[in-house]
């Protein structure tokens, strides 16, 4: 049984993808087309026939799809969203927006080339600073490179009364040098994470992750390829940096985050695209990769609406074990809630704003 599972979150990955070029690219029927997207909901998501229902009347559905993997977590959501594909990717471009959205606590882009006055309002939390005075490799709460480590002990006086400031000042060049590194030198510039019992190379587990995405170097292979192989070049592609400051978890977390929003071509059609590529995470999340797609629905001739459909993928340490099962249940929860009222937003603020 759980094989089969394990193959059907590796599948609703892949199909997800497929869906992407199927609005402009494929000419079936209004019926058929239909059928394809319910086919999707109730096979390869598992949804029930109740719960497709509820999509399709404009309310967020999620789901959590299993893996063979603990570590990793693979969370679904839909909604139908009566506005013009289009904006969508409008909306998923204003960051002025984004920073309204429930769970996002502060959102800022970084300039091109990036630079320290774009980390204005960056800051490490008070817990979060109580473990890196004492991080060692193998032994501390906040996922930090053991260079990392290094720094904070070298270059902080955690004795002087503006250590927070210290602290504060270095992560922000830190951050600023990750994004240079990685505009330079790609995956491999991702850094290790040694704060848990097994080091994690970010560039590995991201392209394990990117893996379960079958579907994604057969239908959209310039977009496969650019994940990959960061910094190649990609056409008619937008490449944005950006930092954030979420609360969809046990505690609030700091990312780093690249997005491409895709608007190319695959061997059956014309494909949109918006992927958010995690660069960094001070908690949970050791890579993460978000797919979102928005599929207009055929079935309606006339009508403007689309199918939003979202998939966050992620592998997470302190999953596994007793005390994981425990935090993996309490995560994928959060998550889940957390993605149900941010598709809601999302519906209400393109409604009321259709064009």
């Amino acid at each position: 049984m759980s094989r089969i599972k394990s193959s059907r979150a590796a599948f609703a990955l892949s199909i997800a993808c497929f869906l992407i070029v199927l609005p402009r690219g494929m000419t079936p029927r209004a019926g058929q087309q239909g059928l394809v997207i319910d086919k999707f909901f109730k096979e390869t998501v598992g949804l029930d026939s109740g719960q497709i229902d509820s999509v399709h009347r404009g309310k967020a559905v999620t789901t959590s799809l299993d893996s063979h993997n603990p570590d990793q977590v693979f969370i679904f959501g839909a909604i139908y969203i009566d506005a013009a594909p289009e904006s969508y990717l409008k909306v998923a471009n204003d960051f002025d927006a984004m920073r309204k959205l429930p769970g996002y606590l502060a959102v800022q882009k970084f300039s091109n080339p990036p630079r320290l006055s774009d980390l204005a309002g960056f800051s490490i939390d008070a817990d979060d600073l109580k473990e890196i005075k004492n991080c060692k490799p193998g032994n501390c709460e906040v996922q930090l490179p053991s260079e990392s480590m290094d720094q904070f002990r070298k270059s902080v006086n955690w004795n002087a009364p503006d250590a927070a400031s210290q602290a504060n000042r270095l992560a922000q060049q830190m951050t600023i040098d990750a994004v240079l590194a990685y505009q330079k030198g790609g995956n491999a510039a991702l850094g290790i994470y040694r704060d848990k019992d097994h080091p994690t190379r970010v560039s590995d587990t991201f392209q394990s992750l990117l893996g379960r995405l079958e579907a994604l170097p057969v239908y959209l292979p310039e977009l496969s390829r650019f994940l990959l192989e960061y910094p190649v070049e990609l056409p008619n592609a937008q490449s944005e940096f950006y930092w954030e400051k979420v609360d969809f978890g046990l505690k609030p977390t700091v990312r780093v985050v690249q997005q491409i929003t895709y608007h190319g071509a695959s061997p059956v059609g014309s494909a949109d695209a918006v992927a958010l590529k995690q660069l960094y995470a001070s908690h949970y999340f050791q890579t993460a990769l978000d797919l979102t797609v928005c599929v207009k629905d055929v079935a309606r001739p006339g009508e403007r609406g689309f199918h939003l459909i979202t998939m966050k993928a992620s592998q997470q340490a302190g999953l596994t074990g007793l005390k994981g099962s425990i935090v993996r249940s309490s995560a994928v929860g959060k998550t889940r809630s957390a993605l149900e009222r941010t598709l809601t937003a999302i519906k209400q603020r393109l409604e009321a704003n259709p064009r």
